[in-house]
């Protein structure tokens, strides 16, 4: 009998369900959902209806299925399955494990968004084969998980891996976390678009303006489309934010000295140009010695990275 799971990815902008063969990291079907900054009762039951909607297009029956596996983008309590904080999303002590388990009567383990998106890399992605490494994820925010001695690397508070939440400008731009110069204020797609709508209410015309009144939001299409049509707004933009984010990752092959750091997140898939200058910078700044060692790659399971981890929660 093949071995099912349900992989849920909780992530600030969307939330990405998939019923997974655990046997193999095989994805049978998804569903997906964007979340808003609403709070957590719309959360959970964003949570619950992209679930059912998984579940019944894969048309497994719940007796098939041996456990569910939740990532979330924030801090989370693995042990009593506790989402603490998720500035992102407006949600704060949402108790995932209890919800889940209540609503389906399956097993629930709940682990953090990158932490899972790693797993799900480490068993079945790019970072096969390899002991340490690093995964990067840029969306909402900025991510990382770690690998050391091929394990999952929690830390004393289960929190290691905050790359987003390293200091790149002392005093600078405020953070959702409340600190100050994070990271994560630079290079995530929330900073980007922040930085796009403020040079546009500047006067700096843009070619995105027509793409926000068309649809209300920023697509990364979007981003790419005004890049290759060499919008000045747009490529500063993104130029800066590699500017910042290659200064983390240099940072990590200078302190980790991975045999392989992954990239991963929408952006980084649909802007070539933010890759491939991010990679560039990186080795540019970083230590000889370690950087020479390293390969920086991009992610093999793309969006489906963090459902399959997550479905792989139950293994430990």
């Amino acid at each position: 009998m093949k071995n099912y799971s349900i992989g849920i990815d909780l992530g600030g902008t969307k939330i990405l369900a998939g019923i997974v063969d655990t046997d193999n990291g095989m994805v049978i079907e998804t569903a997906k959902k964007r979340t808003k900054k609403l709070g957590s009762e719309f959360i959970v039951q964003r949570i619950i209806e992209t679930v059912e909607k998984a579940i019944c297009k894969a048309q497994i029956p719940l007796s098939q299925i041996s456990s569910i596996g939740i990532g979330a983008a924030g801090q989370v309590d693995r042990e009593n399955g506790i989402l603490i904080s998720a500035p992102n999303l407006n949600c704060y002590d949402v108790e995932l494990k209890k919800v889940l388990e209540e609503h389906f009567n399956i097993t629930t383990h709940v682990g953090n968004d990158v932490e899972v998106a790693t797993l799900g890399e480490m068993k079945f992605g790019s970072g096969v084969g390899y002991d340490n490494f690093v995964c990067v994820f840029v969306g909402t925010g900025v991510g990382s998980g770690i690998v050391c001695n091929g394990k999952h690397l929690k830390g004393a508070t289960g929190t290691a891996g905050e790359i987003g939440h390293i200091i790149v400008d002392s005093g600078g731009r405020l953070c959702e976390c409340g600190g100050n110069g994070c990271l994560e204020a630079y290079a995530s797609r929330t900073a980007i678009e922040k930085k796009i709508l403020g040079s546009m209410k500047k006067g700096h015309n843009s070619i995105i303006a027509e793409s926000i009144k068309e649809t209300g939001v920023i697509r990364s299409k979007d981003l790419s489309d005004a890049i290759d049509a060499g919008d000045e707004v747009v490529l500063n933009c993104i130029t800066e934010a590699s500017e910042y984010l290659s200064s983390g990752l240099a940072s990590v092959i200078n302190f980790y000295n991975p045999e392989l750091i992954i990239i991963g997140g929408g952006l980084m898939e649909a802007i070539d140009f933010f890759y491939e200058s991010t990679i560039k910078k990186t080795f540019e700044k970083a230590l000889a010695v370690p950087a020479a060692r390293t390969k920086i790659v991009k992610t093999q399971l793309k969006d489906f990275s963090g459902i399959v981890g997550a479905a792989t929660l139950y293994q430990g």
